[in-house]
């Protein structure tokens, strides 16, 4: 067996696929999620996607009652009691079982393993509808959490003529960079914080690096555009504030710098620290101001 024939049968967590996507990089692309990453966002959007081992979705509201999975459950993590679902995660293993037999999908799976040749099939099912522009964006998690695998993605999507975007929190070994920048067209890298101390804090990881991996993929060619979200009193304190004017610095510092996206906060992980049993920090109290998006993105058009 060839060594790409190898590559494609690499298998990675996957917690989704989405087609038709029109804010993951320029044109119409399929969105590959991967599922494991390095940092710990206390605001983070896709909580499933932060451990890289797979884990269940309950949602109550779904339960019908009909017992399924306490019977396939070998550990006893699923009972009955007075019409009442209970569901013991202290015991779940993550099987897999229940969720294989609810027929109302109040169990899921967070994630698939897909080999590499699975997901570039999947991909390459909607290439007629990448035109110039479009094509394949790698997200996660974290893509480079798996880099054996998503770089091998990256060089078969490449070699069929796929355009690339790879979202990144920047957090991973430098040594992957020049495979990174070799097959990545745009580099959609999330720049969390400006505040050392409050990034350490929020995401459990230090800024340094990450601002590191940034300058060298800068170095490198590769085509950077910012994504920085907006999460007010915590890195977002009014237009003129710190974090806005160390967005524009760095910007400004970068030669291959395409453009800034401006994320403001939403709260649609609660929901989802909800399913996984998992404790959430946010609230609407965090959402910026409609007006000041508005005014941020104009600044940075």
């Amino acid at each position: 067996m060839c060594e790409m024939d190898e590559a494609m049968l690499l298998k990675v967590p996957v917690t989704g696929i989405q087609r038709f996507c029109m804010h993951d990089g320029p044109g119409i692309r399929t969105t590959v999620f991967f599922k494991g990453c390095p940092l710990r966002c206390i605001w983070c959007h896709n909580p499933e996607t932060q451990r890289a081992e797979r884990q269940i979705f309950y949602t109550a509201a779904r339960c019908i009652g009909c017992g399924g999975c306490a019977a396939v459950c070998p550990k006893g993590a699923h009972r009955f009691a007075d019409g009442a679902h209970i569901y013991d995660r202290a015991a779940c293993a993550a099987c897999g079982r229940c969720a294989g037999v609810c027929p109302t999908k109040a169990l899921e799976e967070t994630g698939t393993m897909m080999s590499v040749g699975d997901i570039l099939a999947e991909v390459m099912k909607d290439a007629a509808f990448y035109g110039e522009d479009g094509g394949l964006t790698l997200s996660g998690g974290e893509p480079m959490a798996h880099p054996q695998a998503a770089l091998a993605l990256l060089r078969a999507a490449r070699e069929r003529g796929i355009n690339i975007a790879v979202e990144t929190c920047g957090f991973f070994d430098p040594k992957l960079l020049p495979g990174l920048c070799e097959s990545a067209g745009t580099l959609l890298w999330d720049f969390k914080d400006s505040d050392a101390e409050r990034h350490r804090r929020n995401t459990g990881a230090e800024l340094e690096p990450i601002l590191d991996n940034l300058r060298r993929a800068d170095r490198l060619g590769a085509k950077i555009r910012l994504r920085c979200i907006i999460i007010q009193g915590i890195n977002y304190f009014g237009t003129g504030c710190e974090h806005v004017r160390s967005i524009r610095a760095l910007r400004d510092s970068l030669d291959n710098c395409v453009g800034v996206d401006i994320i403001p906060y939403h709260p649609m992980g609660d929901s989802k620290c909800v399913r996984l049993g998992v404790p959430y920090w946010g609230g609407r109290e965090y959402i910026p101001d409609r007006h000041d998006i508005e005014e941020l993105r104009r600044m940075f058009e």
